[in-house]
């Protein structure tokens, strides 16, 4: 058997947009892994549907290219701080990062949350700045604020003296001159080679690999991915699996060992130490497990992972339409499709109630559940959800106290005013403000997660559309007290049937529409928005009534304005406590937790007496 290639393992961090996944393409164009003629679709690491839709990485994923005889494992990982849970994990498998950041945007908040946790590994960053074609690019100034972010995050000397790439990603060249504008990414393989330490794995010692990734295959079963840190491993090898405090999990045997070659998993014979693989053979193992030969019983160190500070009920779809578009519609297939989702995804914790019919699924923020939830709505399933609410701790004097998120908004200079006023109300308090130029203010906010919860609809009507928000866990705070929720209140449909225009038309002077003509309603349903704080049961089938005179007024040409037709994540940030979106293959719709107006009222004077 020839001997293994030299091997570099490495990650690529960014925030969301800045690049990575089209930088990849390019990679793998360059180093021969795509033959000239072969069709390969953009951003073809990007492969789940919802990642295609939203131009955004979800998963992490693995690859591997050859370049001048040297093997080169790359991780994608995503850049948005609700998918962080990939990331803390993946970086523990690599032995460098490229960092990329825009040549305009600069270095962004999860940029700073990415860089923090690799500069803490002791990781040795190699800096490229993208899209340096771009028209508004500002290079250096972004490349300062590159140094001051990693000496605010404590980098060492060795950190600080990284090498810089400039580079279009888009355009397939890299260069260390900031005004280069074609060439090849030949630069970055030579950087990556000589500057990313060969991994500092043990040849010799026993076979041990530690889990970060796992995915299912119907034909192999749980597939579980990560690095081999010491030893070699061979087909059909016997293993056992150990959990954080070294017991075992349980025995069996790699059924099949697999590497990355491009974008395609592919069988081997025996893995070494150093190489980041995938096994199969494993039924129970899962991530931050340690792999290992049946002599090890000492468990690899596993990064820990940050708790999750959101959660929403899961339940069983309980309206009078339930079962009409779904095929999966019972408490049993909801709970094994969550509990699948929480052994995969260790940033998203999964507890039963206690009438068995719903469930809370505690994540990272609304994104990360948004995604889970329009996920299964594609597989077939009809659920009523609940409004996000966070998770609160104690301090250790008891206190009570909740997730604090940093908040970074870029809006021109007109809406600062109106976007400074509104986070005051949802108790943010600012704490840098700043021109960012071309007539923008960039401004930072300190904020508890609870006030943000809807607000990124709001934000974007308040700055015309033009204002960009991002946001990142921050840490745990003191509670700040009651914020106000939704200023307006809502109309409710008082019966089942279907929505009249002539009903609807008289509505509208009320507030806003959420449905229109000819759409089957029910009772409880959320039909608009009430322009006045109070909710107003309205009866919207309401047909005009018959006569024999002829009417000569303008009435019988009915103009609806359009609906307003809400996302998932738009309905779930509108909700309020006692109301839930109801999800299925074919509709979005809001309602009432409880449909029966007695039963509100019964409710609502309980709260009041409480």
């Amino acid at each position: 058997m020839s001997a293994p290639l030299p091997l570099r393992n490495i990650a690529i961090i960014a925030h969301v947009d800045h690049g990575k996944t089209t930088l990849v393409d390019q990679l793998f164009r360059q180093s021969g892994t795509f033959r000239d003629n072969q069709r390969v679709e953009e951003r073809a690491m990007d492969s789940n549907d919802l990642e295609k839709e939203r131009g955004i990485t979800i998963l992490a994923k693995c690859t591997s290219v050859e370049w001048q005889g040297t093997r080169i494992n790359i991780v994608d990982t995503p850049g948005h701080a609700d998918f962080g849970g990939e990331v803390e994990r993946i970086l523990s498998m690599v032995d460098g990062v490229i960092l990329l950041v825009d040549s305009s945007e600069g270095a962004m908040p999860q940029t700073k949350f990415v860089t923090g946790k690799a500069l803490a590994l002791g990781l040795k960053p190699i800096v490229v700045v993208n899209k340096i074609d771009r028209a508004d690019e500002r290079t250096q100034e972004v490349l300062d604020e590159v140094f001051d972010l990693f000496v605010s995050l404590d980098a060492n000397d060795e950190q600080l003296d990284f090498p810089v790439l400039f580079a279009s990603g888009r355009n397939g060249y890299a260069s260390d001159d900031p005004l280069a504008r074609e060439g090849t990414l030949t630069p970055l393989f030579e950087k990556i080679v000589e500057h990313v330490p060969a991994p500092s794995a043990d040849p010799d010692g026993p076979f041990k690999f530690l889990v970060t990734l796992l995915d299912r295959d119907n034909f192999l079963g749980r597939i579980l991915t990560g690095l081999v840190f010491s030893g070699s491993v061979k087909t059909n090898q016997a293993i056992h699996a150990l959990d954080n405090d070294g017991k075992v999990v349980e025995t069996g045997r790699a059924s099949k060992i697999m590497t990355f070659r491009g974008l395609e998993r592919v069988p081997t014979d025996e893995a070494n130490a150093g190489d980041i693989i995938s096994s199969a053979g494993l039924t129970n193992a899962t991530v931050a497990h340690t792999i290992a030969d049946p002599s090890v019983s000492e468990p690899l160190q596993a990064q820990p992972i940050a708790p999750p500070t959101l959660s929403m009920r899961f339940s069983v779809n309980d309206s009078p339409f339930a079962g009409r578009e779904g095929t999966k519609v019972t408490s049993r297939m909801i709970r094994d499709r969550l509990e699948r989702e929480a052994e995969s995804n260790v940033a998203i914790r999964v507890t039963e109630s206690a009438d068995k019919d719903s469930f809370e699924v505690a994540g990272r923020g609304e994104l990360q559940l948004g995604v889970l939830i329009e996920t299964m709505r594609r597989e077939g399933f009809e659920l009523g959800i609940s409004r996000p609410r966070v998770l609160y701790g104690t301090d250790e004097n008891g206190k009570r106290t909740e997730p604090y998120e940093v908040v970074v908004i870029d809006v021109d200079e007109e809406y600062s005013g109106t976007v400074v006023e509104k986070m005051a109300i949802r108790k943010g308090e600012m704490t840098d403000m700043r021109p960012s130029g071309g007539g923008k203010t960039r401004i930072t906010f300190s904020a508890p997660s609870r006030g943000l919860i809807g607000y990124h609809g709001e934000f974007l009507a308040d700055t015309r559309g033009t204002g960009i928000m991002n946001r990142l866990f921050e840490k745990y705070g003191p509670y700040k007290g009651v914020i106000e929720g939704r200023p307006v209140g809502v109309l409710i449909s008082n019966g089942t049937g279907e929505a009249v225009g002539y009903a609807l038309n008289m509505l509208e002077e009320r507030g806003v529409l959420f449905v229109k003509p000819q759409e089957k309603v029910y009772e409880g349903m959320l039909i608009g928005e009430n322009a006045k704080p109070d909710d107003l049961e309205v009866n919207p089938m309401k047909s005009k009534q018959l006569t024999n005179f002829r009417s000569t007024g303008k009435d019988d040409a009915i103009r609806l304005t359009p609906p307003r037709i809400m996302t998932l994540e738009q309905a779930i940030a509108y909700i309020d406590d006692d109301e839930m979106v109801e999800v299925t293959p074919q509709s979005i719709r809001l309602r009432k937790a409880l449909l029966d107006p007695n039963e509100r009222k019964k409710a609502g004077r309980k709260k009041e007496a409480a």
